[in-house]
């Protein structure tokens, strides 16, 4: 699909899309809770639907309601079949692979698309301290995995991402694990762990104690919901992943009100608030809506360490900002659907941007105005999302070619520009090589 991006003047109020962190979280929390779950809200972007996937095939059953909320009903890990798969969601593969391996039947992992390419070594290093039988393919897809999972005092590397570790703690939980402990070396992206811990709570899963994010200990005496209790009802956050490129669009092209987002969410993409303040956007924050508007934009310092998937719509910011911003955190990007930092370096310098790449640190000079040229997304839905935005303010047309890769995280998010007054011209038509 390709999509073209004119200039455009935006206005309007937009609801953000349902936060895909939130729920796929929530899927995993509903089956290892057991019982019944109402999800309200819940997202339907691949990542999502891969989520729901993998739930059914380890044994839950999910209804859809007629007002648009999902039933999921849960005995707990009990796989009808000997494969599940995680679509394309990095998320989905760390964290459900430690729910999977709760089970004594040998299962397969299937993933597609850039997951193939991911680094799958801690699995390898990790799963066979906890009693796991794991085959890879030279610590990459398929991994076939066989437990049950036993947890045990362990210790892991928390460096690359912090996705691991939310598997670990959802399956130490649901294994009713007592008095033990998971040490983390270097954890990264700690408000991703905010979130995984918050779910935990919400669906009453032992909460392990938090030692400063250098260990998580779950003490001896635990407290297990019980699966038999009347349905729970969980609302899916809105995304403040995806909300953050809408409301760099307001800061670029227009004052527009952006509904949905919890401002006191423990999401981590929420420190967008903090990037658009710095560059000097014009905001006003309410408990129910966030309005946003050009200001004069100023060059930024931000620290993105803790939140790598914000520099996307940090760079469409950065392009219309006076001056060079400095973004820290380059080397959190080098395994996400892309490498977001070459990628992002390759695709603005068609637009007219200069970024530069030092150590871990990214320059983006800022411009009046984009000049128009035609982008890829290279398969990366974040990608795909920052050119258009950045194309609002641009000089002429923006062509994004492989432009359906938003469909992983925001389906509708082109809808969504549109409904605030873009000019997104969508064409389904053959597409073109890179």
């Amino acid at each position: 699909m390709q999509v073209i991006i004119s200039p455009s003047k935006l206005s309007g109020t937009v609801y953000a899309a349902a936060s895909k962190s939130s729920m796929q979280r929530a899927c995993a929390a509903s089956l290892v809770a057991g019982g019944e779950t109402i999800l309200q809200n819940p997202g339907h972007s691949n990542d999502d639907l891969a989520a729901i996937g993998v739930i059914k095939a380890l044994g839950a059953r999910v209804q859809p309601l007629e007002d648009g909320s999902i039933k999921i009903i849960s005995k707990g890990i009990r796989p009808d079949g000997d494969a599940v798969h995680c679509g394309e969601s990095g998320l989905g593969i760390r964290m459900f692979a430690p729910v999977i391996a709760m089970s004594e039947n040998p299962i397969t992992i299937y993933g597609e698309g850039s997951l193939l390419n991911r680094p799958m070594d801690f699995f390898d290093q990790v799963f066979p301290q906890l009693g796991v039988e794991i085959h890879s393919n030279q610590g990459k897809l398929p991994l076939q995995v066989k437990g049950p999972l036993q947890p045990k005092n362990i210790e892991i590397d928390g460096s690359l991402s912090s996705q691991f570790l939310t598997g670990l703690l959802i399956a130490y939980s649901s294994s009713h694990a007592t008095d033990v402990r998971i040490r983390v070396n270097d954890l990264k992206s700690r408000p991703y762990v905010d979130l995984t811990l918050k779910i935990m709570r919400d669906f009453g899963l032992t909460v392990p104690e938090n030692k400063n994010y250098q260990e998580f200990y779950f003490p001896a005496a635990g407290h297990q919901s019980s699966s038999n209790q009347s349905a729970r009802i969980y609302r899916v956050e809105g995304d403040w992943s995806g909300g953050a490129f809408l409301l760099v669009a307001g800061a670029i092209a227009g004052e527009i009100r952006v509904r949905g987002l919890d401002i006191h969410s423990t999401q981590a993409d929420k420190a967008i608030m903090q990037a658009l303040q710095a560059a000097n956007a014009s905001m006003i924050i309410n408990e129910d809506e966030i309005q946003i508007g050009p200001g004069s934009l100023k060059a930024f310092e931000f620290d993105a360490t803790d939140c790598p998937d914000l520099f996307p719509p940090l760079v469409s910011l950065a392009a219309y900002c006076q001056g060079t911003t400095h973004i820290k955190g380059v080397g959190r990007l080098a395994h996400k659907e892309s490498n977001r930092g070459l990628t992002l370096q390759e695709e603005f310098a068609r637009m007219g941007v200069k970024i530069s790449l030092q150590d871990d640190m990214m320059l983006v000079e800022g411009k009046t105005a984009l000049r128009s040229s035609v982008v890829h997304s290279r398969h990366d839905h974040r990608i795909a999302m920052a050119c258009a935005v950045a194309g609002l303010g641009a000089k002429g047309e923006i062509t994004i070619e492989e432009a359906d890769a938003v469909n992983k995280s925001y389906p509708d998010f082109y809808v969504h520009l549109q409904s605030l007054g873009a000019k997104v011209d969508i064409e389904h038509s053959p597409l073109r090589t890179h």
